[in-house]
């Protein structure tokens, strides 16, 4: 099967010389629509991001400022589906065992090199590598490549790895089973390509401003830890003659009601994470500057199976309990109220392809539920006398923290469980989470591509995000199953009723994205559910 991309490059004769002629133009070439003298874009980012490494990232808001400085294989549109990026077309054969890319001749770096495959087969045994210490490396042994799994486990050398350069424009990639959405992971951060050269000078001061070198449409330009981040268009960018916003600030931002307020001043363009329960009065009385929109992400609390954690988590009862006796409908109704859904599952329902399965306890009364859960904890032997207490971490959020007080208080009020809630920033958090330092942990995953196995395969063993260390091997039989099946949606089907029957995590809610823009911004990508915005495609226009 061959399948090929190709640009439609209308009004082509527009883009022949430096971004100062399509500016005095003063309207959009597609469009027609007036241009405002200011192409800036400038949003809220809520915490310090940890790296701009894209092999290091695991951050969905570093993910935002790595998709603006580094462009993978394959992008998106506004809908999500897949479009070029630095491969012009790809082919994929031997039953979707290999794929070859073949990359358009003018991508470039931002120090003016060409962009070649040998810069993917870099940057992909980069981050399969040990030495690298990738918290994404499970993310290459996903994508089934040959020898991953081996070269993770460091049993193998990184130059095994299933890809190689067959030319400077040519990519092939070998894998160990038919994984008929490859191309789409191609997407994320981690295949990006890396700059080799920049990266052996520089080792890990490589992503400072003086030494950064990026092959997207923006460049580092500035960053102040804690404060800003700011990138600027690069004038090397293969497509850079399209590209109309010329600068890109992230402000950071902790509070969520600050940010808001810096919003309504003009300070920011956009923001999401919005203040629990603002969303309404929001779109009351700014409804062409609201917005709410599915998004391919689930909030959950994850519980820790370790010998670190409580040991009254190691009963299923007890576990079983706590989720039942958290009432989803106050947190997205009255707590969140910006479009949320309830969960009873872990993957999101627009998932494409996905087919919600039918969770017994999710279709009952929440007073059903609450009565189930005291008879749980009683037959699991905790109550007034022999009492729980549970570490509830989470990351600083008003909103992670208005939900942690409420599920705390339906504990106490409910089951009698004791919670203790702390709250760290984000870098510290993710060390804490990920070294099992507590009892449950506010949790959410974010699709890294539009299919089921981006939220199931995250409850396997082995999986690098798995921060409760949840173990099944049926889990990770099914798992492995449905990567070679026709249809793995059965297989998806039962991960998730041994997830509910185990209650493996605690689903509480489907994201909605809900955000504010400015009006005057256009060419945001509503109808894309994983939220994957590339500011190349964004405009501003005149006030009339």
């Amino acid at each position: 099967m061959t399948l090929k991309f190709a640009l439609s490059l209308t009004t082509a004769t527009l883009f022949l010389g430096s971004t100062a002629p399509l500016l005095a133009q003063a309207t959009h070439p597609d469009t027609g629509e007036k241009l405002a003298a200011d192409q800036t874009f400038t949003y809220r980012l809520p915490d310090t991001i940890k790296t701009l490494d894209p092999q290091l990232n695991e951050e969905t808001i570093g993910g935002h400022l790595l998709r603006q400085m580094f462009e993978g294989l394959l992008i998106q549109d506004a809908e999500g589906g897949l479009i070029p990026g630095v491969a012009e077309s790809y082919e994929a054969s031997n039953e979707n065992k290999t794929y070859t890319f073949k990359l358009r001749d003018t991508a470039r770096w931002s120090n003016g090199d060409p962009v070649t495959a040998h810069d993917f087969v870099y940057a992909w045994q980069r981050a399969a590598d040990p030495a690298t210490a990738s918290p994404y490396a499970w993310y290459v042994e996903l994508t089934s490549m040959v020898n991953a799994a081996e070269i993770i486990a460091g049993e193998k050398t990184p130059d095994t790895l299933g890809v190689k350069a067959l030319d400077d424009q040519t990519l092939e990639v070998q894998l160990t089973q038919p994984l008929p959405y490859f191309p789409a992971m191609t997407t994320y951060a981690t295949l990006a390509p890396a700059p080799k050269a920049a990266i052996e000078a520089h080792g890990d001061e490589w992503t400072k401003v003086a030494n950064m070198i990026g092959n997207g449409a923006y460049v580092l330009s500035d960053r102040v830890v804690g404060e800003k981040i700011t990138l600027t268009k690069s004038d090397t960018y293969w497509n850079a003659d399209k590209v109309i916003i010329s600068e890109i600030t992230g402000l950071v931002i902790n509070d969520a009601d600050q940010a808001l307020q810096r919003y309504k001043a003009g300070d920011i363009d956009y923001m999401d994470d919005l203040p629990a329960g603002q969303f309404p009065t929001l779109k009351a009385e700014t409804p062409d500057e609201a917005f709410s929109t599915p998004r391919l992400c689930s909030y959950y609390y994850a519980y820790n199976f370790t010998d670190s954690g409580n040991p009254a988590l190691q009963d299923v009862n007890v576990r079983t309990a706590l989720s039942m006796a958290i009432d989803r409908n106050v947190i997205v109704d009255q707590v969140l109220k910006a479009g949320q859904t309830p969960a009873y599952n872990f993957t999101h329902s627009a998932t494409a392809g996905f087919d919600l399965p039918d969770i017994d306890y999710g279709t009952w009364t929440q007073a059903e539920r609450d009565a189930k859960a005291k008879e749980l904890m009683a037959t699991a032997g905790y109550g007034p006398d022999n009492p729980i207490t549970l570490k509830l971490i989470y990351n600083t959020s008003e909103t992670h923290k208005a939900i942690a007080t409420v599920v705390s208080q339906m504990w106490k009020q409910k089951l009698g469980v004791s919670t203790e809630l702390s709250n760290y920033e984000w870098k510290t958090y993710i060390d804490i989470r990920g070294d099992q330092q507590f009892d449950v942990a506010r949790s959410a995953w974010c699709g890294d591509y539009n299919e089921a196995s981006t939220f199931l395969d995250l409850v396997t063993t082995t999986h690098g995000a798995n921060d409760g260390k949840y173990s099944n091997a049926r889990v990770d039989e099914l798992m492995q199953a449905s990567k070679t099946a026709a249809d793995p949606q059965p297989m998806y089907t039962k991960v998730e009723q041994i997830l509910a029957d185990e209650m493996a995590i605690a689903p509480i809610y489907h994201y909605a994205n809900a955000f504010v823009l400015k009006p005057d911004y256009k060419g945001w990508p509503l109808n894309n559910v994983e939220n994957n915005w590339y500011v190349k495609d964004h405009y501003r226009v005149a006030a009339e």
